[in-house]
């Protein structure tokens, strides 16, 4: 009965590693041979003429600006102008009381007629005494003294009118008019305030925001590397004029009038290396006010043979450096090492390291390395970055729909 029991053991045994050797045998391919192509979704990929722009910073300052103060010292008789409004220039917006001031105008017209009746007077008396003299009526020094005293009774008048139109200026500066057009904020003084000539703090201010200056910062390093860009060829405009501006508020909303650069300083800042770009906008709803901080995009111009290569499809190197894989002729993984400038929706813009057909690997690189052999399958992506098979089969469905997600 043992040596039953002993032979039906061993033949189990037999048995469970017949299993297992089958098992074991059937993960190898026959014969050996080594694994099949790794899959891969790609796009062929075509140079274009890419606009670049300028991503920059800014704040809303006024077109012009008129701070209101006096030229004369007084007493604010009426507040004229309605706070927040549009003026005009030459508008009225202050009085201040005149009595003394058309009194002075009347003293110095007096004065002026006195000084006119003098110099009447010395004339006939040196007209006398030139005729005389020439009768040598008179001696040479009488004709002297009448030529003096009608030389300083016309310098007298001179004066005098100097005087009157000071006084004129004075009584008219009691009347405080808009020197420039635009939007006028709130009266710094009230009715019965006394106000001094030149005071430090204005009356009013009136600043122009239609149309509105932003003035953007940017570093001098972007200068001069756009500089390279236009000298090399990298970079052109197309036609003539200023560059646009469109700018985004500080909501994220788009401001829906383009603007264009109006003037750039001729200086870089010592302390942060930065020069700053005037843009003018046109604002006739007001909605740029002065001291918005914006985001700009200044349109540089357009960079031809450029390639738009899905986010996606770009990796860092060790070193950092933006990578990218292609499929070579032979079917192999080629790494590429590229040179970008900016973005542009969900695509880099690559200037360097692509070329016109090249086979661009944007699904399952997961999976790969430089060198690695693939089967390459047409893909597309859409506006989300969605890979879609553009083939139909079942790989269409599978890896490559998927691994977008």
């Amino acid at each position: 009965m043992r040596v039953k029991t002993l032979r039906i053991g061993l033949v189990a045994a037999g048995l469970l590693l017949a299993a297992c050797s089958d098992q074991g045998g059937g993960s190898a391919p026959p014969g050996g041979g080594a694994p099949s192509a790794i899959e891969v979704g790609v796009v062929v990929l075509k140079g274009q003429s890419v606009p670049r722009h300028a991503q920059l910073s800014g704040r809303v300052v006024a077109r012009a600006t008129a701070e209101i103060r006096p030229q004369i010292d007084g007493i604010i008789e009426s507040i004229v102008f309605r706070e927040g409004r549009q003026v005009k220039a030459g508008d009225i917006l202050f009085k201040v009381r005149d009595a003394k001031f058309r009194a002075a105008y009347a003293a110095a017209a007096a004065a002026l007629s006195r000084a006119e009746a003098t110099e009447q007077s010395a004339q006939v008396a040196f007209d006398r005494n030139e005729r005389l003299q020439s009768q040598s009526a008179v001696s040479q020094q009488s004709l002297d003294e009448a030529r003096a005293a009608l030389l300083q009774a016309k310098a007298d008048v001179e004066a005098a009118k100097a005087s009157l139109e000071t006084a004129r200026i004075d009584l008219d500066n009691t009347v405080i008019e808009a020197p420039i057009a635009g939007i006028i904020g709130t009266a710094g003084v009230s009715v019965g305030s006394l106000v001094t000539q030149n005071q430090t703090d204005a009356l009013a201010t009136i600043r122009q925001i239609d149309p509105v200056n932003v003035d953007l910062v940017d570093t001098s390093a972007n200068l001069l590397r756009i500089r390279q860009d236009v000298e090399a060829g990298r970079l052109g405009r197309e036609g003539e004029g200023a560059p646009s501006v469109r700018l985004t508020l500080e909501n994220g909303a788009d401001y829906k009038a383009a603007g264009t650069i109006s003037l750039a300083t001729v200086n870089v800042s010592e302390s942060t290396g930065t020069f700053t770009l005037r843009a003018s906008f046109p604002n006739p709803e007001r909605i740029l006010l002065p001291g918005m901080f914006v985001r700009a995009s200044v349109d540089l111009g357009t960079m031809p043979n450029t390639f738009l290569v899905p986010q996606r499809a770009v990796q860092r190197s060790g070193a950092g450096e933006p990578i990218a894989y292609v499929v070579s002729a032979d079917s192999k993984v080629e790494q590429r090492t590229l040179s970008t400038e900016g973005t542009s929706g969900n695509d880099w813009i690559v200037t360097d390291g692509l070329k016109d057909g090249d086979r661009l690997i944007v699904d399952g690189f997961q999976k790969i390395s430089a060198g690695a052999a693939v089967r390459p399958v047409d893909v597309t992506i859409d506006e989300d970055g969605v890979v879609k098979q553009s083939l139909a089969g079942p790989a269409a469905t599978g890896d490559a729909s998927g691994a977008a997600q």
